[in-house]
């Protein structure tokens, strides 16, 4: 619409740096790596639960795979929805609070207990995983415990857990990954009970069938009022709320992902979350564990892929063998192996450290949701080519010919958001490398600064030279060059040397970008994000050797299973990270830049010729939207009742559930 806000950028990247979080109150085990420090003791040895929590889990993840095993997956597929009696079913079984305290009705179950839940479900199919981390990873009850009030908490969270459904709305027609240029608003009334919310959101998650959703939107700066994107929970059956439509995408396909539309919408001033002004802080905090469940949906899909690809590659014979027996096809099912080995040693480590509290895991939980997304796609494209035409051919089809069902194709479907949403790759790495030289910036200050002049430079250079004094000595040698270093590790010693010698060598490979771009470094996104995509490589090493250690350990026969499968992943990885290591300053970077500058300026447009392009035509790239009330049909349901409760009127008696009128629902 026209009335988004008009900002610089300038002003998106003041936005984005003041919702970061500035404090490290706790260790990183990857902010020390990126710094060239391998702090082994941050993560060996592995952390474990206790046994009451393990146990608590083990119970309700028995539990679960029993129901899911009465699910099919085919059936959501083909009618492109979730039917009411599986989210039921979920919602009996306390899916809807596994992370919720026990205390506001939840199982109050851990984060690795959440991510093996959501590999369950989204074994069945993806939507379901989708489903409940849109509701507990971004969704009210994610915000609620990490900034709401007490009220806030008792009010909403027993409502969470009993299943009311909910959403994340912070995306616009024309607002994505730069909220700076947010338009909806939420003015405060005349009498400060309430604010008065208008605008669209896009891509709403669960919106659909949400009860309560939280909203970002700018509240105005006035008298009394700091002003700026604020967090608001809201009730999706309050008056001059209209869910427009319901998207359809490549994959996904029983996801209620949406387009809702608030008009002079009256929230009450005590669903306010945190303060105003807070809405993105608030919403980057969120994500830095709610980010694991994108990895956990990975790792399911990478089990998935490893189990078809053995049992395929055992059936179909070749050339007098089986397939699986092939160099070309061995090599594949070796990397998916080492690969989903990796995987799930990082979405552990990460889960574990989040759980005990000691360590700061925004990097970490970053770097999961990057790499898992991005190899997570390899795997399964892999697999489609051990499938062969098979891996093309749909499970609906392959089953038509009596034949098993097998959906490798909508596994790439499905899969391929992962790289988008909560955050796409190339966001990833941007808001990585900016943690990641968060301890260059703070030394340097003005040297990085754009608009710095030369005298405020001067002074910045006297102020980091006592920071590059100490910190540069300490990148010249380590335990990596010492043969008997991590020699308890046996056979993987040499991959965590290693590690070391890379952290440090990555450490150097920074300050080198540092001093040779200086402010112009924030550009040069080719170097930070080989940069960030090492230090994830070297993460999913460190994770896998000390989860086959922890292996070893505890067992004889798996532990040496495990340490051939770390040992395999790590030979694979490192050869990658040589590789991202080569192309840090040996690159096409700026002649792909200016290539690209001149296709965006029309000079190759005759290269476009010869095809037809359908879309042509059907419309604007970017929708526009005016404010005022929605003529459109509300196409908003409900999976299961709605748990709103109010005092009855007077006379009646009791409560009674609030009516939610212009809804379809399904009570």
């Amino acid at each position: 619409m026209g009335n988004e806000a008009q900002v610089t950028e300038k002003d998106a990247r003041a936005l984005a740096e003041a919702s970061r979080e500035t404090d490290w109150k706790k260790p990183s085990f990857c902010k020390e790596l990126f710094l060239g420090r391998f702090d082994l003791d941050l993560i060996h040895p592995h952390p474990r639960p206790d046994r009451e929590s393990q146990a608590r889990a083990d119970e309700f993840l028995t539990r679960l795979r029993e129901y899911c095993d009465t699910l099919d997956g085919s059936v959501i597929e083909r009618e492109d929805r979730i039917p009411d009696e599986y989210v039921k079913g979920l919602a009996d079984l306390g899916c809807f609070g596994i992370k919720i305290p026990v205390e506001y009705g939840g199982l109050g179950l851990t984060t690795v207990a959440y991510g093996r839940a959501l590999m369950l479900v989204g074994s069945v199919h993806a939507s379901l995983s989708v489903l409940l981390s849109a509701h507990q990873s971004i969704g009210v009850p994610e915000p609620l415990k990490l900034a709401g009030t007490p009220e806030q908490k008792q009010e909403f969270l027993p409502r969470c857990a009993k299943g009311a459904i909910t959403a994340f709305l912070l995306t616009e027609p024309d607002v994505g990954s730069d909220p700076a240029r947010m338009a909806s608003t939420a003015v405060p009334t005349a009498d400060g009970e309430a604010y008065q919310l208008d605008g669209v959101k896009l891509w709403t998650t669960n919106g659909v069938v949400a009860e309560l959703v939280v909203v970002m939107a700018r509240v105005p700066k006035s008298e009394g009022h700091r002003g700026g994107i604020s967090a608001f929970i809201v009730e999706v059956d309050s008056p001059g709320i209209t869910i427009e439509r319901r998207n359809t995408f490549m994959g996904l396909r029983g996801i209620e992902n949406g387009v809702t539309r608030f008009h002079n919408v009256l929230v009450p001033k005590r669903n306010l979350v945190g303060r105003e002004g807070d809405g993105l802080k608030i919403a980057l905090t969120t994500l830095n564990a709610g980010r694991l469940s994108i990895p956990a949906t990975c790792t399911a899909a990478g089990k998935w892929s490893l189990k078809i690809a053995r049992e395929w590659s055992n059936a179909r014979v070749q050339w007098g063998q089986p397939v699986g027996k092939h160099a070309a096809v061995a090599s594949k099912i070796a990397f998916i192996a080492a690969t989903t080995y990796a995987m799930e040693a990082v979405l552990d480590l990460s889960g574990q450290m989040n759980d005990e509290g000691r360590n700061d895991i925004r990097i970490e939980a970053a770097l999961a949701k990057l790499w898992a997304s991005e190899m997570a796609s390899l795997i399964a494209d892999e697999l489609i080519q051990i499938r062969g035409g098979r891996g093309y051919e749909t499970a609906a089809s392959l089953a038509a010919r009596g034949e098993r069902a097998v959906p490798a194709e909508q596994l790439v479907r499905d899969l391929r958001i992962n790289r988008i949403f909560e955050g796409s790759s190339e966001i990833m790495r941007l808001l990585v490398a900016r943690e990641a030289v968060d301890a260059h910036l703070k030394a340097a200050g003005d040297l990085a600064d754009p608009e710095a002049d030369l005298k405020r430079k001067a002074r910045a250079a006297g102020k980091a030279s006592g920071f590059y004094a100490k910190w540069l000595p300490q990148l010249v040698a380590g335990k990596g060059q010492l043969p008997a270093s991590f020699r308890e590790f046996g056979a993987l010693s040499k991959h965590l040397r290693y590690i070391e010698r890379s952290a440090r060598k990555l450490a150097r490979s920074t300050f080198y970008g540092m001093a040779r771009w200086q402010a112009g470094l924030e550009k040069r996104q080719g170097f930070l994000g080989r940069i960030v995509d090492i230090g994830a490589e070297l993460f999913a090493m460190s994770a896998a050797c000390v989860r086959a250690e922890m292996q070893r350990a505890e067992s004889a026969a798996e532990g040496a299973a495990a340490y051939d499968l770390a040992d395999v992943f790590c030979r694979q990885a490192r050869l990658r990270i040589e590789k991202l290591f080569d192309g840090l300053f040996t690159n096409t970077d700026d002649v792909d830049y200016r290539l690209a500058l001149d296709t965006l300026d029309g000079r190759y447009e005759w290269l476009e010729a010869g095809v037809i392009d359908p879309s042509e035509g059907t419309g604007p790239w970017i929708t526009t939207w005016q404010p005022g009330a929605s003529t459109a049909e509300n196409v908003g349901r409900r999976y299961l009742p709605s748990t709103r409760e109010e005092p009855a009127k007077k006379g009646g008696g009791g409560t009674r559930k609030r009516a939610t009128a212009g809804r379809k629902d399904t009570e």
